[in-house]
C-alpha cells in the first residue's frame, strides 16, 4: 500500500500519499500502542470479493492485469480513455486520483483485503474490535467509477460480504469523513439490512462530492436506512467537537440503538480534524472527540466495531486522531475533550441542520423525536438535563409505588373493619 504513489514522485502535490500510513505506523510504534494490539495478517482481496459491489469491467480495469497503456501497430503508446495525463507528469483517473500502472492495482486490492479480513474476524468474535490502517481509501468509489482517491469501496465490500458469507443480518456503517461517501450510499440505497449514517460537509452541494442531501433517505424497501447529516453554512463559524457530539447525541446514537446492529463499520476519515485547508476540510474536530465518538459506538453491537481509514491529510492531526481512536478501541483511558468544547453549544448552522435531519428521519425512526428539544444544548447542559430527567422519573416511580402501598394498606384496613 506504500508503493501506490504518483509516478511523478512528488508527494507534495498529492495529498493522498504513502506518508499518511508511514506517519500513523511510526506514531503507534513510538507510543507502544501497536504492542497492545493483535495484528491481523494482511491479504489481497480476490476479484470475486470485489465483484460483490463493483461491475466486472471496473473490477478488471483497476484490479486485474489490464494495463493503462497499449502499443499501437506503428509502435506509438496510447492511453486507455479512462486514464489521463496529469499536469505533474503522472497518470490519473482524474485530477485528484492518480494511477500507478505497476503498484496501484495491488495496493487497492490489499486495502480491500485488509478491511474484509479484519471485519470477518470481528464478526466471528475471534477478536473484539479493530482498526484497518489502509490506503487507498474507498468510500467515494462507485460500482462503475473510481474517484476521490478511491478505486474499490473497502467498507462497502466488507459489509456486503458480511451479509453474503457470514449471514450477518444488520450492518451499521457510520461515515465521519468530512466528504460524503457517495459510493457507499449508492451501493446500499435500497437495502434495509445496511444502515448508512454519514456526517459530512455539504454546503448545499458545493463541497466535494456534492452528494448527500438530508432528503436522500434510501429507496424502495431501503427507505429510511440512509441518514445524511449534511452540514451547511461553510466555515463561518467552523464546525468542531460541539457539533459532532450533538449529532451523535441527537441523531446517530438514537437511530443506531433503534436499528440494533450486529456489527458497526466506520468509514474513519480524519479530514474533519484541525489542520486541513478549506478545500480539503476546514473543520476543527479534535482527536479526543474522535475517541469519544468511537467509545459511544462501542456500547452497541456488543462492542463489535471496525474502523477503516478513509481520508485525513494533515499528518499531525491524522496521527493524533488515529492513536486516540485505537486507544478507545483498547478501552484505554480516553483523552479529555477540551472544556470549552463541552461548554459550547452547537453553532446555529448545525442546530438548523440537525433540526432538519430529525424532521426528515422521524418518519422512519421514532427515537429521534425525543432529541428535538436537546439539540441546542452543550454537552454539559445535555448531561445536566439527562440527570434531571432521570431524577424526575425516579421520583415519579417512587411516588407511584407509595400510592400502591397506600392502597394496599387501605384494603387491609377495610378487611379488618369488615
Amino acid at each position: 500500500m506504500l508503493k501506490h504513489q504518483c509516478s511523478c514522485g512528488d508527494a507534495t502535490s498529492h495529498p493522498e500519499h504513502p506518508g499518511r500510513l508511514q506517519s500513523i505506523w511510526a506514531r503507534l510504534q513510538e507510543t507502544g500502542v501497536v504492542n497492545m494490539c493483535d495484528r491481523v495478517r494482511p491479504r489481497k482481496a480476490t476479484l470475486a470479493e470485489i465483484l460483490s459491489v463493483h461491475s466486472e469491467q471496473h473490477t478488471m480495469l483497476f484490479g486485474g492485469s489490464t494495463q493503462c497503456r497499449t502499443k499501437a501497430e506503428d509502435g506509438t503508446i496510447t492511453t486507455l480513455k479512462c486514464f489521463s495525463s496529469l499536469p505533474c507528469g503522472g497518470m490519473g483517473v482524474d485530477g485528484d486520483t492518480i494511477w500507478n500502472e505497476v503498484h496501484s492495482a495491488n495496493a487497492a486490492r490489499m486495502a480491500v483485503g485488509c478491511v474484509v479480513e479484519l471485519t470477518q474476524k470481528v464478526a466471528a468474535q475471534e477478536i473484539k474490535n479493530g482498526m484497518a490502517i489502509v490506503r487507498p481509501p474507498g468510500h467515494h468509489a462507485e460500482a462503475h467509477q473510481a474517484m476521490g482517491f478511491c478505486y474499490f469501496n473497502n467498507v462497502a465490500i466488507a459489509a456486503r460480504l458480511l451479509r453474503l458469507k457470514m449471514s450477518i443480518d444488520r450492518v451499521l456503517i457510520v461515515d465521519w469523513d468530512i466528504h460524503h461517501g457517495n459510493g457507499t450510499q449508492q451501493m446500499f440505497y435500497d437495502d434495509p439490512h445496511v444502515l448508512y449514517i454519514s456526517l459530512h460537509r455539504h454546503d448545499d452541494g458545493t463541497f466535494f462530492p456534492g452528494t448527500g442531501k438530508a432528503e436522500e433517505c434510501g429507496a424502495g424497501i431501503g427507505v429510511g436506512y440512509n441518514v445524511n447529516i449534511a452540514w451547511s453554512g461553510g466555515l463561518d463559524p467552523p464546525y468542531g467537537d460541539a457539533e459532532y457530539l450533538a449529532a451523535f447525541r441527537s441523531v446517530v446514537i438514537p437511530i443506531a440503538k433503534e436499528f440494533q446492529p450486529d456489527i458497526i463499520l466506520v468509514s474513519c476519515g480524519f479530514d474533519a480534524a484541525a489542520g486541513h485547508s478549506p478545500q480539503l476540510g476546514g473543520y476543527k474536530v479534535s482527536a479526543p472527540c474522535f475517541a469519544h465518538l468511537t467509545n459511544q459506538l462501542m456500547d452497541l453491537a456488543d462492542g463489535r466495531v471496525v474502523l477503516a481509514l478513509e481520508g485525513g491529510y494533515s499528518l499531525p492531526s491524522l496521527c493524533d486522531a488515529a492513536e486516540a481512536c485505537l486507544r478507545a478501541l483498547l478501552s484505554d483511558t480516553l483523552p479529555e475533550i477540551p472544556k470549552e468544547s463541552l461548554k459550547r453549544a452547537p453553532n446555529p448552522n448545525a442546530i438548523a441542520v440537525l433540526e432538519k435531519t430529525i424532521a426528515i428521519q422521524s418518519r422512519y425512526w421514532s427515537s429521534v423525536k425525543r432529541s428535538i428539544n436537546h439539540i441546542s444544548h452543550s454537552v454539559v447542559e445535555a448531561q445536566q438535563r439527562e440527570k434531571e430527567e432521570a431524577e424526575t422519573v425516579s421520583a415519579l416511580a417512587s411516588l407511584s409505588m407509595g400510592v400502591v402501598q397506600d392502597s394496599k394498606v387501605a384494603d387491609v384496613q377495610m378487611e379488618d373493619d369488615s
